[in-house]
């Protein structure tokens, strides 16, 4: 047994190298990098149209309106928030410490430079969704990467059963990841830090060699997570929208209040990002090899790998719950995939980066991070130096709030894709079974699982690329016909859906 997990692991480690190293990283930055010349690098010089048409919505009516009070949709603010409760989790805070520790201060400049490119990437994944969705037997919006495979890159000629097989791929890809990154991990993080924080002087008895307080996290998490899942897509969306747009300006006003307590060092702080960025880390210039090698395998890869972690823009996840959008233009909810990453990683993840580099756990002289520095604490660190041990519980809150609701969205995720799979029938089934598995984050250590499931969640990335470079001509096409009609006030027939049926009802109400 012992010989085939190892034989296992080696594999896993092999494949999640190639995933995750530079393979990966050129195909999910060159894929935003070709999104962004072909739709005219919109983030730029669409700036003041994106931000009237997000930021400047927020607090008008029409954003908060479901489509002809149909049950099967979403509004637009409810799928910005649902999405946003899926990418914002512990990579917004753990795993923006382990890169700056792992990749130096360096790291946070990629990170930004894949924030960038990922917001046309995540454009490019809800115009398509929108485009390609149709309703199920519940009347329910369906809609993301496996059906602009199938119906969009299966259009080509020779090319339908290689589009079916990536669906199908890209579904069984997301399932497994879902009860790995999507959940166990998410709930371990919590149990950790939520010991830490409240329990670390407890003696608790222990149940089958695990203490009863994990077992009590795991129960409190998995009577919560399934009533949550199981009143389905409306449930989650009601919560994420209660949930997520206060604990992350919540959590922004503790950042802000850390980082203007160190006022003093932030010049240095936004040197060493930009420094570290081209420059690598002296301790490893000597023995890496060329500068070029140890840039990429240092802040490079770490940044761009801890950003993709948090915003998932490149991976196909989020468009699952924005094509349950009321909007009919896919350019609109186009434009709320270029918000939901600015304000996860822009927004959020920067905070993070700003409070870690301004904690004094990192040498910004040369890169590397102090002896006996801990990346999994370094934020509740820095907040306890401020704030004493109520900063510490402060973290431990929020990182409870991020990663549930990190788990309750990637529900819905393998919700979507067991229905394309399987049918409407079987997700009953899967929701039981994910909520099972809450409690296994709680009780069981890291190990091989979490590696495997991490290794899913990037092969996820690698159909949704090839749908996206296949299907950038159509992307543009609909981008330029919403700017000629929108912008210019040019009179032309609106590209609205790939479905006929679904293309003259949309242009027949206008």
């Amino acid at each position: 047994m012992e010989q085939l997990l190892e034989q296992i692991k080696n594999v896993n480690d092999t494949a999640n190298g190639f995933i995750w190293g530079t393979f990966g990283i050129i195909f999910l930055l060159g894929t935003g990098i070709v999104c962004t010349i072909v739709t005219k690098c919109p983030q730029i010089t669409r700036f003041g149209h994106i931000v009237k048409n997000t930021f400047g919505q927020l607090f008008k009516k029409d954003i908060h309106k479901k489509m002809d009070n149909d049950p099967g949709t979403l509004s637009q603010f409810q799928a910005v928030c649902t999405g946003l409760a899926a990418v914002i989790g512990t990579g917004n805070i753990a795993g923006v410490s382990t890169a700056i520790c792992l990749g130096g201060p360096g790291a946070v400049f990629w990170m930004w430079i894949a924030a960038f490119f990922g917001m046309v990437t995540r454009y490019c994944e809800n115009v398509l969704g929108v485009y390609f969705r149709r309703k199920n037997r519940n009347k329910e919006w369906s809609g993301g990467v496996m059906y602009y495979l199938k119906d969009g890159l299966g259009r080509y000629p020779g090319f339908k059963t290689i589009g079916r097989i990536l669906a199908a791929l890209f579904c069984v890809f997301t399932i497994l990841a879902s009860f790995g990154t999507g959940n166990m991990a998410q709930i371990n993080k919590i149990t950790l830090n939520v010991q830490s924080a409240f329990f670390s002087n407890v003696e608790a008895p222990a149940i089958a060699g695990v203490s009863v307080v994990n077992w009590a996290i795991g129960l409190a998490l998995m009577i919560l997570g399934g009533f949550i899942v199981f009143g389905g897509l409306k449930r989650i969306a009601a919560f994420s929208v209660k949930v997520v747009p206060i604990t992350a300006l919540v959590y922004v006003i503790g950042c802000l209040i850390v980082i203007l307590s160190n006022i003093s060092v932030m010049g240095d702080v936004f040197s060493s990002i930009f420094h570290f960025a081209f420059v690598p880390r002296a301790a490893i210039g000597g023995v890496a090899g060329s500068l070029l090698k140890t840039i990429i395998d240092g802040p490079v890869k770490n940044g761009c790998k801890r950003g993709i972690f948090s915003n998932e823009a490149g991976l196909g996840s989020t468009v699952m719950v924005h094509s349950n959008s009321s909007v009919k233009e896919p350019v609109r909810q186009g434009m709320w995939g270029i918000f939901e990453v600015f304000v996860d990683t822009i927004v959020v993840c920067t905070m993070t980066a700003l409070v870690v580099l301004s904690s004094g756990a990192i040498d910004l002289k040369t890169g590397f991070a102090a002896a006996g520095t801990n990346d999994a604490t370094l934020v509740s660190t820095a907040f306890s130096n401020v704030f004493g041990q109520p900063g510490e519980w402060f973290i431990a809150v929020i990182m409870l709030i991020f990663a549930f609701t990190t788990v309750v969205g990637w529900s819905q995720y393998g919700s979507k894709v067991t229905e394309y799979l399987f049918g409407e029938k079987i997700v009953k089934y899967y929701r039981l079974i994910f909520v099972l598995t809450i409690i296994f984050g709680a009780v069981l250590e890291p190990s091989l699982a979490w590696d495997v499931s991490d290794t899913f969640n990037g092969l996820m990335m690698i159909p949704n690329l090839i749908g996206i470079l296949a299907l950038i001509p159509l992307v543009a096409k609909i981008t330029k016909n919403y700017r000629d009609r929108r912008i210019r006030k040019m009179s032309i027939s609106p590209m609205l859906s790939y479905d006929p049926y679904l293309q003259e009802k949309y242009e027949n109400e206008g």
